[in-house]
């Protein structure tokens, strides 16, 4: 497998993405393939949505006030998380765990790294779908028939730095089934699954970095994946509550 990391322009708001990407890639010299997976970055997809706000902008509720003096945030943003996310658990200073699009996160998604000052970035409204409309736009402009993976970071339970997760993937199937295979002595798997695109997310989340790198678009080629003309999203790949160590052991709903 190999991957190469695509720097582009600062991408702005209602910008073509795909124009940007394969612009990018001319000036690098890099040509996609079939069978290639293009890996993006949320923050750009959220950019082309127009998914950025001014947080002067946002009028703060009195629950978002109480919000933010319980974990150090500003009122504004505060109200942000309050209207983002589908529940709120708890959290840190600076930083509350909440659920969004079946997917355990901080703050709702809202992200202030690269926006300008003042504004925040929201999750793509529709990961999914974006995902599919991005595969099939590169489809008409290239003729190639690549797959496209949205990634953003994430956070381990009692584990330092973020990571990559995979919000949604069209083209490949993000997570392959080990239960009832047999491992090196033979020994069927009882519980394992693989979740292919969170592993090709944080590989892409290497090369894109945290702070003023300008690689938002990471090509993957010959990656160990099922292609399949299917589309995913959080919630496809999600385990349930009950089924989940961490949040059954919490007993967390």
């Amino acid at each position: 497998m190999r991957l190469y990391a695509v720097k582009t322009r600062v991408i702005k708001a209602r910008d073509n993405l795909v124009d940007v990407i394969l612009e990018s890639l001319r000036d690098q010299s890099l040509k996609i393939e079939d069978g290639d997976i293009l890996a993006l970055a949320s923050k750009v997809v959220a950019y082309a949505e127009n998914r950025i706000l001014k947080l002067e902008n946002v009028k703060a509720s009195e629950e978002a006030r109480k919000l933010a003096d319980r974990f150090s945030l500003t009122p504004e943003f505060a109200e942000l998380i309050l209207r983002e996310a589908d529940r709120i658990y708890g959290g840190v200073e600076n930083a509350v765990l909440t659920l969004k699009n079946d997917v355990l996160t901080a703050n709702a998604g809202i992200d202030r790294k690269n926006t300008p000052e003042g504004f925040v970035a929201l999750w793509p409204k529709h990961a999914k779908e974006a995902a599919k409309r991005l595969k099939e736009e590169i489809m008409r402009k290239t003729g190639k028939n690549v797959a496209v993976l949205i990634v953003d970071s994430r956070l381990t339970p009692l584990r330092m730095g973020t990571t990559g997760l995979a919000l949604a993937v069209a083209g490949f199937k993000p997570v392959k089934d080990c239960r009832g295979e047999g491992d090196i002595f033979g020994k069927p798997l009882i519980i394992t699954r693989h979740a292919i695109a969170d592993d090709l997310a944080s590989a892409a989340h290497l090369l894109m970095g945290e702070t003023t790198e300008k690689t938002p678009v990471v090509l993957i080629r010959d990656a160990p994946v099922d292609f399949e003309d299917r589309v995913y999203g959080s919630e496809d790949m999600m385990i349930q509550f009950d089924r989940c160590i961490f949040m059954g052991t919490f007993n967390i709903q």
